[in-house]
């Protein structure tokens, strides 16, 4: 219907006229009737401008032109069927044909009406030309909007498909730290449930329960993330509702860890936090010492969370192997993901050796950026 539109004005506006003449006015002289059929081919041509803007254009220039040099002793509508040609050929992409096109045929509109002496107004010539120029600066109006319009939405786009991949990777980021840490805890007491099994049965029984303990609360905060997912607005009503970790679940999780094997000595001087510190304190102590279990073959572990020059420091030590077995600990998953968490708020982590030969993991989140 958008096509047909431009069709339906231009003959609408062009073909009464020639029929007045022709029926009305008895005249049957050949300028007449090309006028005449040229009021119909020029919106007929348009037909054909969604693919082919550049070379209708340049057609319906032309009818255009010799519609004016036939009409210029008998007064008639302008040539309605240029100004949409224009439009759709500037808006399409053919914006040379349209100005090459409409500019030469102008120029030579004016040359051979002089050459053949017709009588052209300067009235006449400034209001077509003011005509013209109009029409191509409402094309050019229109086709910078739709620009602007193009990019807005191309900007959206992307600005969207960021937002999606941002919480992709905070999800990706909540349950590699939720499952390590899990698992590695059911892997450390199924091992001792098995080795205990046969002589010291009660103790397995003991490694089995902490297994329970610890798979649920894995399997509540891996549904409660993964209902993110499932809801449009950010939340599945199905799944439990687990509130995101903060300073105060600590205390459990150094005592999960020293159940393990790894005597975990916690200090933390902080009063309060915001929720979102809180959360990233969490997660990093979280895996550095789910890496103390895996990887550094320590019996002991510190863990010290103070705040100092305007800022939240944490430090997670161990006295294992740190690097001394030619680990490369700069590609791990972990690693990445406590990084990421303290840069996300503006943060830092560094990674060395730890004052009893192990490894040291140093944090610092301005306090300033979360006030």
């Amino acid at each position: 219907m958008r096509l047909l539109f431009p069709v339906f004005v231009s003959l609408a506006i062009q073909v009464p006229p020639s029929l007045y003449w022709i029926l009305f006015q008895r005249q049957h002289s050949p300028s007449v009737l090309i006028a005449a059929a040229l009021s119909v081919i020029g919106p007929l041509l348009l037909l054909a401008a969604r693919r082919f803007p550049g070379p209708v254009v340049a057609l319906v220039t032309a009818a255009s032109c010799v519609d004016l040099v036939l009409s210029i002793s008998q007064p008639g509508p302008p040539f309605i069927a240029l100004a949409f040609a224009i439009g759709g050929a500037v808006l399409r992409g053919a914006r040379l044909w349209a100005w090459i096109s409409v500019g030469t045929g102008w120029l030579v509109t004016l040359v051979v009406g002089f050459m053949v002496g017709l009588d052209w107004r300067p009235a006449q010539i400034a209001i077509t030309t003011l005509g013209i120029l109009i029409v191509f600066g409402l094309a050019e109006g229109m086709r910078t909007r739709r620009e602007h319009y193009e990019e807005y939405r191309r900007e959206y786009t992307q600005r969207k498909q960021s937002e999606v991949q941002a919480e992709r990777v905070r999800i990706a980021r909540e349950l590699h730290d939720v499952l390590a840490h899990s698992l590695s805890q059911i892997n450390v007491q199924a091992s001792v449930g098995l080795h205990l099994m046969d002589k010291q049965p009660e103790k397995a029984s003991e490694a089995l329960a902490s297994i329970k303990e610890t798979s649920k609360t894995a399997l509540d905060e891996v549904r409660s993330v993964l209902g993110v997912l499932r809801a449009e607005d950010g939340r599945d009503p199905t799944a439990p509702l687990v509130p995101e970790p903060d300073l105060s679940r600590l205390a459990g999780l150094a005592a999960s860890v020293t159940s393990q094997g790894v005597e975990v000595t916690l200090s933390n001087s902080l009063d309060a936090a915001p929720q979102a510190v809180q959360l990233a304190i969490y997660r990093i102590v979280q895996e550095a010492l789910t890496n103390v279990v895996r990887h550094a073959r320590a019996t002991r572990a510190t863990v010290d969370i103070s705040e100092a020059d305007g800022s939240y420091l944490i430090a997670v030590a161990d006295n294992g192997v740190g690097l001394s077995d030619g680990r490369d600990i700069t590609t791990g998953r972990g690693l990445l993901g406590m990084r990421e968490r303290a840069e996300l708020l503006g943060g830092t982590l560094d990674v060395g050796p730890g004052p009893r030969g192990g490894l040291l993991v140093m944090v610092a989140i301005p306090q300033k950026e979360h006030a």
